[in-house]
């Protein structure tokens, strides 16, 4: 084959390739579910980001306060991990559904929270975002492993988790 012809072959092909697609935290051909009992009412309160995927985990201690404003809706304060470090933020959060919250334009998923409502896992599922947070600083080992069970039960890879 000519060196010409191999370069418009190679050149056809290359163009009916499919695009890469974007990287996420999950394997988003996995299924996932929202928590289909979550009570949006014992949600509120303090919650602290126990672990965490990517850069988020590089800000040290987060936490964010969910007061209820209305039946399906919250005011969220606390702090977030900016270009610069941790920074203080407020959002308004309204539930769209059965263990889905609306906050910023993202649809979070608390894919499960344990019966007591310590510890919860909430992530997307585009697989952009995932964390564990728990009522408390530091999560029991048995509620941790319970949480990465769960986040690789909804495709997330439990081994890029970090403790923060």
């Amino acid at each position: 084959m000519r060196p010409l012809s191999l370069l418009a072959l190679m050149a056809t092909l290359t163009a009916c390739s499919p695009a890469p697609q974007e990287v996420g935290l999950r394997n988003t051909e996995a299924p996932i579910s929202s928590n289909a009992s979550f009570d949006a009412a014992r949600f509120a309160d303090v919650w602290h980001v126990a672990a965490t995927y990517g850069d988020e985990a590089r800000c040290g201690p987060l936490a964010e306060t969910w007061v209820p404003t209305g039946p399906a809706a919250y005011r969220v304060t606390g702090t977030a991990c900016g270009p610069r470090g941790a920074r203080a933020f407020a959002s308004e959060a309204r539930v769209t559904g059965p263990g889905r919250i609306t906050r910023g334009g993202e649809e979070l998923w608390v894919l499960w929270v344990d019966a007591d409502y310590r510890v919860a896992v909430v992530g997307t599922p585009s697989g952009r975002f995932a964390r564990v947070m728990s009522r408390t600083p530091t999560v029991r080992p048995d509620l941790m492993e319970a949480a990465r069970r769960v986040l690789q039960f909804n495709g997330y890879d439990p081994a890029g988790l970090r403790a923060i």
